[in-house]
């Protein structure tokens, strides 16, 4: 049997990430043979991921990038199963590290087939999952290119935004983020009423007027009434009508034009874990 020295194992741990016992016996087990025991840990998270297929991943980091010039943003979401490993640093540093990756990738299978230390990222999650002992998986891939992109993290790294911008300029990263803060707090369902399904419109009317009905209202003003209570939804609901987060006397609209008049939103993503 080769010499297993502390520093082999060492190695083994920086490469995968697995802990320093399970690092010792996979050597041990290669018989000092590093690529085997290599191989060794990803057929062990193979075997865990495959006992643990149906368990549910709720829990986790939901990460958001951008690139150097501002251009393209992403959100990633990697999903484990308690919230004791979704604070890990070594699993906060891994969504970190993938979240990176995702910002030259275009869906999340392209994600997923990214390489990360010497492997996909597919495998990585395997061989993870056989260290820390719980089902992982790339949640949510949302990605935005625009003229300048800003991002937020709610504390906890369980909320996280991205908004694209018409236009670039001094105050770009400012405006960017306090509307990123405002997709966060405020979760709207599209930018503007022209971005709101016709299915969620017929849902929302059909609530009115069954609100309608309860307080004794005569049906032929129903229609009426409930367009008026659609307005209302639209003005609580989409990103530009809503009230600004940091002044209630004006709309996120109102607050955009007062930064540039020329700017405008070109898009939104959030993804929550709450």
């Amino acid at each position: 049997m080769s010499n297993i020295t502390a520093a082999d194992v060492n190695k083994l741990r920086k490469s995968t990430g697995a802990g320093i016992m399970d690092c010792k016996k996979a050597l041990v087990e290669a018989n000092g043979d590093f690529d085997l025991a290599i191989e060794n840990l990803r057929k062990k998270g193979q075997k865990v991921a495959a006992k643990r297929a149906d368990r549910e991943s709720r829990e986790g980091a939901v990460i958001a990038k951008v690139n150097s010039d501002s251009k393209s943003g992403v959100i990633i979401s990697l999903n484990c199963e308690t919230d004791f490993v979704a604070k890990n640093e070594s699993f906060i540093s891994l969504a970190t590290h993938i979240a990176e990756l995702a910002l030259s990738s275009n869906s999340k299978e392209d994600l997923l087939d990214s390489k990360i230390q010497s492997m996909s990222v597919h495998e990585k999650l395997i061989e993870q999952t056989g260290v820390i002992g719980e089902k992982l998986e790339i949640g949510s891939f949302e990605k935005i290119d625009s003229e300048f992109v800003g991002s937020y993290i709610h504390a906890g790294n369980k909320i996280a935004t991205i908004v694209g911008l018409s236009t670039n300029f001094d105050q770009a990263h400012e405006l960017a983020k306090n509307i990123c803060m405002q997709v966060a707090a405020m979760n709207p369902v599209a930018l503007n009423e022209d971005g709101v399904s016709n299915e969620i419109i017929d849902k929302e009317i059909e609530i009115a007027k069954e609100q309608l009905r309860s307080e004794g209202k005569p049906e032929a003003m129903l229609d009426n009434i409930a367009k008026g209570k659609l307005k209302k939804y639209f003005k609580d609901n989409t990103l530009i009508n809503q009230a600004f987060i940091k002044d209630n006397k004006i709309s996120v609209n109102d607050y955009i034009k007062s930064v540039n008049s020329d700017c405008s939103i070109t898009n939104f993503k959030r993804v929550s874990l709450v």
